[in-house]
């Protein structure tokens, strides 16, 4: 849209084609009017509105822009955490930009956004990064919300329990069958009693119904897995059609490896398969080097569990922890709020 006028005010979407299983990746605010979202079969896409404009990637063209985005940034705190190519949790606690006003920054950033790379963006203030998050999301497309550290309680207690980290549609469909709309509702259950009901994930609703997040901006997040896959346009009949897709995904595999200077750090292999019918599995084995023949054995192993044509593949592996990741975890209860307010981005 940045690039071609003609697109603006079109619904418009991202990805393949709808007659080659492609799917949305990204679509703009008049798609989503048709209940557009990414991940969707283009083909449903294109159902729901007939006239969607489809785009393909151009992931150069995104790197650029990200590379840009991060450099502004970069310009008012040296505490930022990549999440994507353009989202970012920022700690401007210790910035001394514009007063060391949290909003400010915000604002001077999205202006900068917009006149150095040429698209919107949306951004959110608030003491921690569970409430950053929420409130960048409040005001999009091309807004800007920000909570502050006294409006912290009240704004919690009204959000929905599905807005929440780990609450997806089984879990918020749980709490609901417990009377559990809102985190004002979720605060009269004490933590042994979600523990009890939802495992670790119970803690982590404990503190985040209260607004509790301990986690830190890290700069530097380990990557955990690097993997490779491919959608067939027309299924894959049986277990020898898989077996011959196998070294063009391998050697896709070991480059992308390679280029993430990762050989060092594989703990383990895996292979990802999705059936004609979507049902998909997944099968693993500790090793620590890339072995075609490995991930062939891996491959008949997860076949055999649903024998039928197979329309997606999958390769990958799994990486070694370097160092504890302290986004893991929210932390442990402790004050809502130091003598040091970190409000961030």
């Amino acid at each position: 849209m940045r690039d071609d006028p003609t697109l603006r005010g079109r619904p418009l979407a991202v990805g393949g084609r709808p007659d080659q299983r492609g799917v949305v990746a990204t679509c703009n605010y008049e798609a989503r009017r048709f209940g557009i979202h990414s991940a969707m079969p283009m083909s449903q896409a294109v159902r729901r509105c007939p006239e969607l404009s489809i785009i393909r990637p151009n992931m150069e063209k995104y790197r650029v822009a990200s590379r840009q985005i991060l450099n502004i940034y970069r310009d008012y705190t040296d505490l930022v955490e990549p999440l994507s190519l353009d989202e970012a949790y920022l700690d401007v606690s210790q910035s001394p930009h514009h007063q060391g006003s949290a909003t400010r920054i915000a604002q001077a950033i999205r202006a900068r956004i917009s006149a150095e790379v040429g698209i919107t963006a949306s951004a959110g203030v608030a003491p921690n990064k569970f409430l950053a998050k929420i409130a960048s999301d409040w005001h999009k497309p091309d807004g800007l919300f920000v909570i502050l550290p006294d409006e912290v309680e009240a704004f919690v207690a009204a959000l929905p329990v599905a807005r929440l980290f780990g609450v997806g549609k089984v879990t918020a469909a749980k709490l609901h069958a417990l009377g559990i709309q809102t985190c004002a509702d979720m605060r009269a259950w004490t933590r042994p009693d979600l523990m009890q009901r939802f495992g670790k994930l119970g803690n982590a609703l404990y503190l985040l119904c209260r607004g509790i997040d301990q986690r830190q901006v890290m700069v530097s997040v380990e990557r955990k897995s690097i993997s490779v896959e491919e959608t067939y346009n027309s299924d894959l009949a049986d277990l020898a059609a898989c077996r011959a897709e196998l070294p063009a995904l391998f050697e896709s595999l070991v480059a992308r490896v390679e280029r993430n200077h990762a050989t060092e750090a594989i703990q383990k292999l895996h292979v990802k398969i999705r059936f004609a019918d979507f049902h998909h599995t997944s099968v693993e084995r500790i090793g620590k080097t890339m072995d075609l023949a490995v991930f062939t054995d891996l491959l008949e192993t997860g076949f055999q569990r649903s024998p039928q044509p197979v329309r997606l593949l999958g390769l990958g592996v799994r990486l070694a922890d370097e160092a504890p990741n302290q986004n893991e975890a929210l932390g442990q209860q402790l004050p809502l709020f130091a003598n040091e307010q970190t409000p961030m981005l």
